[in-house]
């Protein structure tokens, strides 16, 4: 049998996650094919169904629910960790009217934060993720919309924080923010995608219960060699919701949807999520 094509960014969470899957350590796990991409070109990738399982951003997500599924295990969910906005000069969000402004990707969840927030801010600029903060130092743009590893180093630029859109989004809906989750494509059948999705949740649990054994494969692809901001990076983004999203985050991931939806960003689909 094949390899499953496997793919996530090379940030420690995604790392971290999905160690154990794909260095043999889950007994009876599909054997996998690693493929290591920032957000936005796996974003593309599944768009062109590309891969048979991959990390993807809900935005993404709701314009590919008719080939791929979401997978219980393995998302980015939670509070206090949603996409900052910064820029060089101190800002009021208001401001940003009129601004060109980067974004980590089109198709990102980052990116559909900051369209619900204004759906006026148009004078978008898609860029690599680690590229915006230079972009924004530099005066290239007026501010960026930053993720990941990021959110940890931007003082480091000499940024001020415009806006944390994860508060935003808290703020005026309760939920945690859905920023991320992993698919598989609906014609791997029912049965082997239930198979992957527990061995995904025992991926994590490995990492869990193994730390030290996971830690030379995420520092080896991290973008911040620096071990603590390694660290802080999965403590934030890998917590209950990874094992399993709950009612709590389903009903968040829905409310991400139905918002988008009526804002007209991405299509409506009666498409169940899960398998």
């Amino acid at each position: 049998m094949s390899p499953i094509s496997l793919g996530y960014s090379p940030c420690p969470n995604d790392t971290y996650i999905f160690y154990g899957l794909v260095h043999g350590k889950i007994d009876g796990a599909p054997t996998c094919r690693e493929v290591l991409e920032d957000i936005e070109t796996l974003n593309r990738l599944a768009m062109n169904g590309k891969l048979d399982m991959t990390k993807i951003s809900f935005h993404a997500l709701a314009l590919m629910r008719d080939r791929y599924c979401l997978l219980h295990a393995g998302g980015a969910l939670g509070r206090g960790c949603g996409p900052l906005v910064v820029a060089r000069d101190a800002l009021d969000p208001n401001d940003l009217l009129g601004k060109r402004i980067a974004i980590p990707g089109r198709l990102t969840t980052a990116a559909l934060l900051l369209r619900l927030f204004n759906p006026a801010l148009d004078d978008l600029v898609a860029m690599p993720f680690d590229e915006i903060m230079d972009a924004a130092q530099k005066g290239h743009v007026d501010a960026g919309v930053i993720i990941h590893e990021s959110r940890f180093t931007y003082p480091d630029y000499g940024l001020h924080k415009v806006m944390d859109l994860g508060e935003w989004w808290e703020a005026n809906t309760g939920h945690p923010i859905p920023l991320g989750g992993i698919l598989a494509l609906r014609d791997l059948g029912k049965e082997k995608i239930r198979h992957i999705d527990q061995s995904l949740r025992a991926s994590i649990e490995y990492a869990h219960a193994n730390p030290d054994a996971v830690k030379n494969y995420i520092r080896q692809h991290a973008q911040e060699i620096d071990e603590a901001v390694m660290q802080q990076h999965i403590d934030l983004y890998v917590n209950h919701y990874t094992l399993d999203y709950g009612a709590d985050g389903e009903a968040a991931i829905a409310d991400l949807f139905a918002r988008a939806e009526e804002a007209g960003i991405v299509p409506q689909c009666d498409q169940p999520l899960f398998v």
